[in-house]
């Protein structure tokens, strides 16, 4: 099979490097991909909002198999584009559609989807410039810190939980004069639930799933899980304290909800659900709903999935994930992301990136990443990532650690405490 995959980051030299082992590939490119994947897939630049670009590429190159790696095309509507064109009735594509998408395109849908559909999560507050003076009502009745959320994407950075009843009425204020610009039109302030975040990760046909292997990130630029949000600093899998009743709790409560309501409103649905989840007092409940995988979170996830990825996507599209068996390492796997100076605020780019080759028992997943020539230098505020495994967690810890002190550039930055509450 001829496959295109759509995007940039360590997510996508992810997915690339796993779809790389494929008995099933013929041929790969990436969109515009990384100096990562260029060492794997074909790099083309064929502009990841420019559908009919998109659509003409993959005709020319008989692809048959897409997978569309960020969000921003999906809550566009690319899967809805290309299903309605006659010529691509055969591409299978890992996705969802529109409708599908605006679980994670708009916070404001997925809490009334969740509310509608007696998933656990916290309560909140709608709020536009109309009704402010209710919102700050609401802020009042709340016990800090107060969550407030940009109603649409933007790029992970949209959430601020603030300490102070004041202060979150000031940043509300902020977020609707124009903050994140369109994504902060709408915003939702949220009840502050305590507990230990992680994820879970379904690929599902709306109807079929499989639970792939947990997670838990690492959002925050500084160690202890103080300072900025980031789009992720590293990423551990499985979660230590995620046992079976936990999963089963997960199942039962959340994802065969979730997929009931998406049936029920008939919404097709092809690809990922991504549950930001946390493990409260009284359960787990929904932190947001993304529909792709997350980024670190597929450099832990991906490698510990020992099937064959494009036969389980396949599986997917064709309604027999039922009947497929998806192989799971059992191993512990641990990703630390390094970043550049700054980040994720003002960084520079263009930095000279030494010792990638050099990594041993371990996988650099580039992300903000391109070549120069023979050197490899950096391209964004998230550069690489460095996956390693373990018989233990703070085994695979310590192969990601000991491989990235092999790294160098100027500016290098990373947390040294990932999973440092499990240690």
């Amino acid at each position: 099979m001829n496959v295109l995959i759509l995007g940039s980051g360590g997510r996508e030299h992810a997915v690339a490097h796993s779809i790389s082992k494929s008995k099933k590939l013929t041929q790969l490119f990436v969109s515009p991909g990384n100096a990562g994947t260029q060492a794997i897939a074909q790099n083309v630049n064929i502009g990841n909002s420019n559908f009919e670009n998109i659509s003409n590429f993959i005709i020319k190159n008989k692809i048959e198999l897409l997978v569309i790696g960020p969000e921003q095309p999906l809550c566009d509507g690319l899967s809805d584009y290309l299903q309605q064109i006659e010529a691509l009735q055969q591409l299978y594509i890992i996705g969802p559609k529109k409708a599908g998408a605006q679980l994670e395109g708009s916070k404001a849908h997925s809490k009334k989807f969740m509310q509608q559909h007696q998933i656990p999560t916290a309560a909140y507050f709608e709020v536009n410039k109309n009704n402010f003076e209710a919102a700050l009502n609401f802020i009042d009745q709340q016990k800090p810190p107060i969550v407030l959320k940009a109603d649409g994407l933007a790029a992970g950075k949209g959430v601020l939980i603030i300490e102070d009843k004041k202060a979150a009425k000031t940043a509300l204020k902020e977020m609707l004069n124009g903050q994140f610009g369109d994504a902060g039109k709408t915003v939702v302030i949220e009840e502050f639930l305590s507990g230990i975040e992680f994820s879970v990760f379904v690929l599902t046909n709306g109807t079929q799933y499989k639970i792939l292997p947990t997670a838990k990130d690492y959002k925050r630029i500084g160690e202890g899980d103080t300072g900025l949000n980031t789009g992720g600093m590293g990423a551990i899998s499985p979660v230590p304290f995620v046992t079976e009743q936990v999963t089963n709790e997960v199942k039962n409560k959340i994802i065969e909800p979730t997929l009931k309501g998406l049936q029920q409103e008939d919404i097709d649905y092809c690809g990922f659900i991504y549950f930001g989840l946390i493990q409260t007092s009284s359960g787990p409940k929904v932190i947001e709903y993304n529909v792709r995988l997350g980024d670190p979170e597929t450099q832990v996830v991906l490698p510990r999935i020992k099937s064959d990825l494009v036969d389980l996507f396949l599986a997917c599209c064709k309604n027999e994930l039922d009947q497929f068996k998806v192989e799971i390492d059992e191993r512990h796997c641990a990703t630390v992301v390094c970043v550049s100076e700054g980040y994720p605020q003002q960084y520079e780019k263009g930095k000279i990136i030494k010792g990638i080759e050099e990594a041993a028992d371990a996988i650099v997943f580039q992300a903000g990443t391109k070549a120069q020539g023979e050197e490899i230098i950096t391209n964004g505020g998230r550069v690489l990532s460095v996956t390693g495994f373990g018989n233990t967690l703070v085994e695979a810890l310590a192969t990601s650690y000991q491989n990235i002190n092999q790294l160098c550039y100027d500016g290098i930055y990373f947390r040294k405490d990932i999973g440092y509450e499990f240690k």
